[in-house]
């Protein structure tokens, strides 16, 4: 048996991988993965590296995000290095920081770093960025209310916890997904299959709970074609959702103009978009304005049941709760919530395909009982559906279906 040394092993040298990350109106995200451990040593090496990745996201017009999950070690080394990169990026977009440790994030808030901005998850920070582009006349493309905040707030907190809460949900999928793709194309674990679904997931843009969703629901292949005989479909003739010069491939803008037109056609001050996780058979919150925290995490913690969007999926149309305290249709949870938060009108509106299954539910929220949707709004909330599930049908048809084909593609090559 040799004698210790000791001494501990060496920690890991930190890493920075990049990925283009597609989808925003205006522009792309460079994904800039730390992983490994960050010292005082160490700190110019990383300084120097990331500079080289913050000038290539310049040169191409990329919004550059620095995922730090992975990070082992910082403090100090982490923030002088924020503080001295940043500043020579006077005049150019903020550094989106996503997933930091809460020793990172306190730091960095507190040091008030005016070209850093924070934020729970990946997702989080594209969809605001999204909604930033296209409030161009409101704000600068990067900047936000959020920018510069003193210490992590109880909003941000309640973010986190809500992505976790996803993120709960979605792991099962995600590990019947990548089980599916060990056994077909003969992986050898579960971290390349999850590493091809990222990959994917961020060439075509398309979430990576929708990809392995459909990994776990489609027909397995049966030869090189995933899909033989499939043509490319036009986009359907939306008209209500045309507006605006909107690209349908991008899903997460799509569903928040969804929300938008919904929200208008209401005159509602807050709303949200669920769609059916054939996974899962369940809705899964998509995006929401003007919700309340703990409404919102009631939606995320599945307690569905009992709620307009529930009977409004079950029936097949579109259920209104003119006042919230007394009608029977709530469950009791589900109306105190609701009452808790200030809601005291509800209506939701399914969105039914050419089959008549409900693939998702629009719902929106006024803060005075007595409130019904006149029949103009209501006619109008049943051609905004009608455009959604046209939209969600081809984007399923045609997006995901090539990026499912792509998949098949690189995996049985890589089996060969």
């Amino acid at each position: 048996m040799k004698p210790s040394s000791g001494r501990s092993a060496a920690p890991a040298p930190l890493v920075i991988e990049s990925s283009v990350v597609e989808g925003l109106p205006a522009e792309g995200a460079l994904l800039l993965r730390m992983s490994g451990s960050l010292d005082a040593d160490g700190v110019q090496a990383w300084s120097d590296e990331l500079r080289g990745h913050l000038e290539q996201a310049d040169r191409a017009g990329l919004r550059p995000v620095l995922d730090m999950a992975h990070v082992q070690l910082g403090g100090a080394a982490v923030l002088r290095t924020l503080s001295e990169t940043t500043r020579t990026r006077t005049g150019r977009p903020d550094l989106i920081i996503v997933r930091a440790r809460p020793g990172v994030r306190e730091a960095v808030h507190l040091a008030r770093l005016t070209g850093v901005r924070l934020y729970a998850t990946l997702d989080e920070a594209l969809h605001e960025l999204a909604r930033a582009t296209s409030r161009v006349e409101e704000l600068p493309a990067w900047r936000s209310q959020m920018a510069d905040p003193l210490r992590p707030s109880y909003e941000d907190l309640a973010k986190e916890v809500r992505a976790l809460r996803a993120r709960v949900r979605t792991a099962p999928v995600i590990g019947m997904a990548q089980g599916a793709l060990m056994v077909r194309y003969g992986l050898p674990d579960s971290g390349s299959a999850f590493r091809v679904l990222r990959e994917v997931s961020q060439r075509f843009n398309v979430p990576l709970r929708v990809l392995v969703s459909a990994v776990v629901v489609a027909r397995p292949p049966s030869g090189e074609v995933w899909f033989p005989g499939r043509r490319c479909l036009p986009v359907p003739q939306l008209r209500i959702l045309a507006r605006g010069g909107r690209d349908p491939r991008y899903r997460r803008q799509m569903i928040d103009a969804v929300l938008n037109e919904a929200l208008a056609i209401g005159r509602a001050p807050a709303g949200y978009v669920q769609c059916v996780d054939p996974a899962v058979n369940a809705l899964m919150l998509e995006t929401h304005y003007g919700c309340a925290d703990t409404f919102l995490d009631h939606l995320v913690r599945g307690r569905g049941d009992g709620t307009a969007d529930a009977a409004a999926r079950t029936r097949g149309r579109q259920v209104g709760v003119a006042d919230v305290a007394t009608d029977t249709l709530l469950s009791d949870d589900c109306r105190r919530v609701l009452l808790t938060t200030g809601t005291r009108a509800v209506h939701s509106v399914p969105v039914l395909s050419s089959s008549g299954c409900c693939t998702g539910v629009i719902t929106v929220h006024w803060p005075d009982a007595g409130h019904l949707p006149t029949a103009a709004q209501t006619e109008a909330f049943a051609l905004l559906a009608s455009d959604t599930a046209a939209w969600m049908s081809w984007y399923h048809r045609s997006v995901l279906l090539d990026a499912l084909e792509h998949l098949h593609r690189v995996l049985t090559r890589s089996a060969r």
